[in-house]
């Protein structure tokens, strides 16, 4: 087999699958941890929540386990209590707004990508609340399913609407339309 005809065989292949791809619809939006199986509850779906809610409370506690022997050493290198304070002061606002922004990002899409990147780090010091905020979105349901099942949804409802509207021939219709002069 020459490498023309292989060549020609991979693009048909990849042709074939591009339009079974498109006439299959919207595919559901792969959830970390969870694949796909948050769209019929399928597939280990339960257990994988049970999962992500004790892994993510497990990882929670070992980084303030953590963070209090950061604060030890703090003692330790007898820094001021002013600095002690600052570090506590520090973790908790940090954690505090990483939960709120990891807690809005299951329920909506961020607006402005760059603010997001800009917030990037000081989500990264406060990680303890964005476990705190995993874990009690996995006690319902897997973090950010809702707002992916509503897309998907959309989606769905969309591809049907446009499906039915587009099964009769176009060119079929010529002769209802009146004649351009």
């Amino acid at each position: 087999m020459s490498e023309s005809e292989s060549a020609s065989e991979n693009t048909e292949a990849a042709a074939e699958a591009t339009a079974e791809a498109a006439a299959a619809g919207p595919r559901p939006e792969p959830i970390r941890f969870f694949g796909t199986t948050w769209v019929a509850h399928d597939g280990g779906y339960a257990l994988r929540r049970l999962a992500v809610a004790v892994g993510s409370l497990a990882a929670a506690l070992g980084a303030c386990f953590v963070l209090r022997f950061a604060f030890e050493g703090l003692a330790i290198a007898k820094a001021s209590s002013f600095v002690g304070v600052l570090v506590i002061v520090m973790f908790a606002v940090c954690s505090t707004i990483a939960f709120r922004k990891t807690w809005e990002g299951f329920s909506k899409r961020p607006a402005d990508a760059a603010r997001e990147e800009a917030l990037r780090s000081l989500k990264g010091i406060g990680f303890i609340g964005s476990l705190i905020a995993y874990f009690v979105r996995s006690l319902t349901e897997a973090p950010g399913e809702r707002l992916r099942r509503s897309e998907y949804e959309t989606a769905v409802t969309q591809y049907e609407r446009r499906r039915t509207t587009r099964t009769r021939n176009p060119a079929a219709r010529k002769g209802k339309r009146p004649k351009r002069k």
